[in-house]
């Protein structure tokens, strides 16, 4: 569409949208997916809040401290001068209604697609609410994609979940798990990769379970499969693996397929039998020692992550011992602690035996000890070894940094390294390492 005087611009005023986002990798994504939206719709995106026309809050209220984060961050965003005059509009997108008046409108979690409309609602009635059409996407004054900060990105291969864990509400907020259609899949790892993305990492609430509710079925192996063959030249990581995720078809999958990440997720919770069955979560100790062989044994340099719940209802002194004995024989390479959150609404905060604050806080802190020992250990053995490093980017004082198969994004550190280009595969030897971070030389 042309513009009168052959201008690249509407004689209204482009509106600008700034999105703030809070919570997991998971929250990233549905947070690019309604940068998209937005786009097309014709809006421009900003960074700076304080010139915003409209800001967008992308919440989390998984667990209590993240939800007082969220209020606490959309009551700053209120005292802003553009919101103070009433020159910005708020949208949350998350279940918080109830509690945030000062909104103008909110987007449920499982309706971020929806957002555009939900901006033109709000600008309905405001004489300056002209938009640039949004096939005048040529323009050089408008913003036509959602650019990436490194050459990674995350894409979501399904929503919801039916697993009802005692102490989650994600199936209350999310809804029950549906994957997406592989075509669907498939689309957005190649928007990301023509974006410049050469490690895509695949999330989801059960990476496992993807595909079991499609018609015909079909299986997470069979995904990840088909994407390395389909992208030979892009790395695919799996993320949030539940243990009965973890088939021989997976494994296999990863052997034969270089550009497959040597690395898995798969957050246990607790080594208990008891209390998994009061999480309503299925295993014990020697079940899943047996499934940590059968992973190694078949890929012997995977490297694995858990994540662990401290202090849940009924967790005893033994209880604590028992899991790091288990912790010590596994020697995963790396682990996430939490403390238990008795959340509103769940069955585990109904639980007896509940835990007071102090001593759920010891435990966690106990056990991030007990594991950061163990991790510094296995990561210092990497010392002398070659690996492929993606190069991801420079810090502020030009320092580069990049990411090897055995690192997952945000939560494992970097490689730090003298050459390279963001967006190039490079062959390293690691030189050193301190605690999780890692040294390399580029090799030849």
């Amino acid at each position: 569409m042309a513009f009168p005087n052959n201008q690249c611009f509407p004689a209204q005023p482009l509106r600008r949208v700034c999105f703030i986002t809070l919570g997991c990798a998971k929250n990233e994504v549905d947070t690019a997916t309604m940068k998209r939206r937005v786009l097309d719709a014709g809006y421009v995106l900003t960074d700076d809040p304080e010139s915003a026309d409209a800001i967008i809050v992308n919440t989390c209220s998984f667990i209590q401290s993240a939800t007082e984060e969220s209020i606490d961050t959309i009551l700053e965003v209120c005292q802003l001068p553009n919101m103070q005059e009433g020159s910005a509009k708020l949208i949350v997108a998350d279940d918080l209604e109830p509690e945030l008046p000062e909104a103008r409108a909110f987007v449920a979690c499982s309706k971020e697609d929806d957002i555009a409309v939900v901006l033109d609602r709000l600008f309905a009635d405001d004489p300056a609410s002209s938009r640039v059409p949004s096939d005048a996407s040529s323009c050089a004054a408008v913003q036509t994609r959602v650019q990436l900060d490194y050459p990674a990105a995350y894409v979501k291969i399904s929503d919801g979940c039916d697993r009802f864990c005692s102490f989650c509400m994600i199936p209350y907020i999310r809804g029950r798990y549906h994957s997406f259609e592989y075509e669907q899949i498939e689309q957005e790892v190649a928007a990301r990769t023509a974006d410049g993305a050469r490690e895509i990492t695949l999330i989801a609430q059960d990476t496992g379970r993807w595909g079991r509710d499609l018609s015909p079925a079909s299986s997470t192996a069979s995904l990840v499969s088909r994407l390395a063959e389909r992208f030979p030249d892009t790395w695919f990581r799996i993320m949030y693996l539940e243990p009965e995720g973890v088939t021989d078809e997976l494994l296999e999958a990863m052997a034969s397929h270089s550009n497959i990440c040597r690395y898995l997720d798969i957050p246990l919770q607790h080594s208990s039998a008891r209390i998994l069955a009061d999480m309503n979560r299925a295993g014990d100790a020697e079940a899943f020692k047996a499934m940590v062989d059968r992973i190694r044994s078949r890929i012997p340099d995977i490297t694995l992550r858990t994540t662990l719940i401290a202090g849940f209802p009924g967790e005893t002194d033994e209880d604590v011992d028992d899991l790091e004995d288990f912790l010590d024989a596994v020697g995963f390479d790396y682990v996430g602690v939490f403390a238990f959150s008795p959340e509103e609404g769940t069955c585990a905060a109904e639980l007896s035996g509940q835990i007071d604050d102090e001593t759920r806080m010891e435990r966690a802190q106990r056990l991030r000890d007990f594991c950061d020992s163990v991790s510094f250990a296995r990561i210092a053995e990497r010392e002398g070894r070659e690996m492929d490093v993606l190069v991801l980017g420079a810090e502020e004082d030009g320092q580069l940094f990049g990411r090897a198969q055995c690192q997952a994004p945000e939560v494992d550190g970097v490689v730090y390294l003298e050459s390279g280009e963001p967006g190039e595969f490079v062959r390293v030897v690691i030189t050193d390492t301190l605690a999780y971070e890692m040294e390399g030389d580029i090799v030849g």
